[in-house]
């Protein structure tokens, strides 16, 4: 018999959130051939957004409301919740972002169902599908599996920047709407966002993040390096250390009590390495560190070191990369 595997699409300043599509592709790695996949869309304007992830899925089901502009549990919740129950959902996938580490638990006890969280890939053995997602700071790998039983639904997480976003299927998927009536209890109302960011891409889901610690010094000493991000396109971050320092806001902190990100490139400035910041970012795909102490830590988890003084080695960087991408 076959199921359905429901993704539960995000939305960030109009757009789709690549992570969608990344939850698209683990899916396809996890259901078999004759499952259908579907996805689920909440939330204001969004009408252009349901026709291009059709283009991905056999199926979308799109909930608009203008009290869905702005996320909130208390209204987001119901929504999709109404949405999978519709769908029949026997699997949701989601990003491991703020929202989807908000709404999975939710998801998971309003199913009954099983959940795995942030994880990194996804392999078949045999008749099962294997979960592998880190532990300790990514010194552990687990691979996981759903306890076989029949009719009860699976919730996973999947950590940004480690699927690569899905291709469009052969065929465009159909497009269906839902009714919604907000809660009339609310206990808490959205009245406005402020963003803080780490510039024009997002932290999560950077490809390349250039990060400052404590030996940036000042918040005047995180200029060099929004000047290389800039160049490289990047996000920049920073460490605890920095952003207790006052040096920058933590919207940017990266790190056990901060994001977590798994960028292609890691560009570590004047960060010591402490297993709080690793814990952060140890499963970028190639860590660059730059340090004046070559005992520092960090330099035990990087691809390729540098020492010596980041206001020196920064800007020879940022001059070269242009020449480089000129």
């Amino acid at each position: 018999m076959s199921q359905t595997y429901a993704i539960v699409a995000e939305v960030r300043g109009g757009k789709l959130r690549q992570v969608t599509l990344e939850a698209v592709r683990a899916a396809n790695a996890a259901k078999r051939a004759e499952d259908r996949l579907a996805a689920v869309l909440v939330g204001h304007g969004i009408a252009p957004l349901a026709g291009e992830l059709a283009r991905y899925v056999g199926s979308v089901h799109a909930i608009e409301h203008a009290a869905l502009e702005t996320y909130n549990a208390e209204t987001y919740f119901p929504a999709v919740s109404r949405a999978l129950h519709t769908l029949n959902a026997d699997a949701v996938f989601l990003g491991h972002t703020a929202i989807g580490r908000d709404l999975a638990p939710m998801i998971a006890a309003s199913l009954a169902a099983g959940q795995i969280s942030d994880v990194i890939s996804i392999e078949k053995s045999g008749s099962e599908v294997l979960y592998t997602r880190p532990l300790y700071a990514g010194k552990v790998f687990e691979r996981k599996r759903f306890a076989p039983a029949p009719g009860t639904p699976q919730v996973i997480t999947i950590r940004p920047n480690n699927f690569a976003p899905a291709e469009p299927a052969a065929m465009p998927g159909s497009v269906a709407t839902g009714e919604y009536a907000p809660p009339c209890d609310l206990r808490s109302v959205v009245k406005d966002v402020v963003r803080k960011t780490s510039g024009k891409v997002d932290l999560t889901e950077a490809k390349i993040v250039v990060s400052g610690g404590r030996g940036v010094k000042s918040a005047d000493g995180f200029t060099p390096l929004e000047q290389l991000a800039e160049v490289l396109n990047a996000a920049v971050g920073a460490s605890r250390g920095a952003c207790d320092a006052g040096y920058c806001d933590y919207a940017l902190q990266i790190g056990q009590t901060g994001k977590v990100v798994t960028p292609e490139i890691y560009i570590a400035c004047g960060i010591s390495g402490a297993i709080q910041h690793l814990a952060g970012m140890s499963q970028s795909r190639v860590i660059i560190a730059i340090n004046k102490d070559p005992e520092a830590p960090i330099f035990k988890v990087a691809d390729y070191g540098i020492v010596g003084d980041l206001f020196e080695v920064v800007p020879l960087l940022t001059e070269e990369f242009k020449k480089a991408l000129a």
